[in-house]
């Protein structure tokens, strides 16, 4: 991790336990927004106005959080608004590296071979684990947000005309629903199969995945009613939020993770639906099996030999060769 902007040790996938000894997730530290006319968000300061060319989009294909980022600038047709650039999947001693893995990238715009270089060259005194997605500013030469949460509402709404108006990720009269679906799924789902994986107690362990079988069951029979999306016939935020764990759970978390009650395709409402999302344009894109798969197994902590298994099998929309995520 960086200390005071200096990387003082490895890289360790868990940044603090609870006295049960429980995973607890590092809190973003860089929250401010981009806006139509750069006034402050919700969050931060002012200053960070939407512009083309000026924004680049830092991600890791591993990663659930990085991957709500990129679908929301797919969705939102922001592609050549926003540049992006993949680190490699593997997690080194020193985190994530821009490379030439198929699929990844080099740092183009700042020359960092470690994703952590932009950490200290946005605050030289920085402590703390550098984390993906990280939405820079060419401009101010600044990390803007590296919080998934709010740069895909930057997506749905920050860049106003400059976005496609197709997808209302976040409408008005479901933001009170699509901001409860994502207070009940995120700890019990998409945190707790890192609990789960991370816990270093049983005790730790057997709840966080009691809450992952509690929660995967609650939508399989909210979705058992034929709806289309989380919230009926639209296409929301909560389903990206979901989405991105659930195309993740066979290959990574019900092996590595533990979460091995039931996997994914055991839930034919779940699985139909995230082969809907796989079908809507641009989505699909946005997942790489391989960099899952060689990401989580190089985990050292994990799994120490480093193999990576070649199962399970995947679904065919998942089994076709996969367009470039840029």
């Amino acid at each position: 991790m960086l200390v005071n902007g200096e990387w003082m040790s490895d890289w360790h996938p868990v940044q603090s336990s609870d006295a049960k000894g429980g995973f607890v997730r590092q809190t973003s530290s860089f929250r401010n927004w981009v806006t139509p006319d750069g006034a402050p968000g919700p969050t931060g300061e002012g200053g960070f106005a939407a512009e083309p060319g000026r924004y680049h989009l830092y991600v890791a294909l591993i990663c659930p959080w990085a991957s709500r980022t990129l679908i929301g600038r797919k969705l939102k047709k922001l592609d050549d608004v926003i540049s992006v650039a993949v680190v490699e999947p593997a997690l080194t001693d020193q985190g994530w590296r821009f490379g030439d893995y198929p699929g990844a990238d080099r740092d183009t715009v700042n020359g960092a071979a470690w994703l952590h270089e932009l950490y200290s060259r946005a605050d030289p005194t920085f402590t703390g684990r550098a984390t993906v997605p990280v939405l820079w500013d060419r401009q101010r030469k600044t990390i803007v947000n590296n919080e998934s949460a709010d740069i895909l509402r930057m997506m749905n709404s920050g860049f106003g005309d400059l976005a496609d108006p197709t997808y209302d990720l976040c409408p008005e009269d479901l933001r009170g629903d699509i901001e409860a679906l994502n207070d009940e799924i995120y700890p019990r789902l998409n945190n707790g199969v890192y609990r789960a994986g991370f816990a270093t107690t049983q005790e730790a362990y057997e709840e966080a995945f009691h809450e992952v079988f509690g929660m995967l069951d609650t939508l399989e029979a909210r979705l058992s009613d034929g709806r289309q999306f989380l919230l009926g016939d639209r296409l929301t935020e909560a389903d990206i939020r979901l989405f991105v764990t659930l195309v993740r759970f066979d290959p990574a978390y019900h092996g590595l993770f533990k979460c091995n009650l039931r996997r994914l395709a055991d839930y034919p409402g779940l699985s139909a639906y995230v082969t809907r999302m796989l079908a809507i344009p641009g989505l699909r894109e946005t997942v790489s099996i391989d960099h899952i798969k060689r990401g989580y197994y190089s985990i050292k902590a994990l799994n120490p030999t480093g193999i990576v298994p070649v199962g399970p099998d995947l679904p065919d929309c998942l089994r076709q060769p996969q367009p470039d995520a840029r």
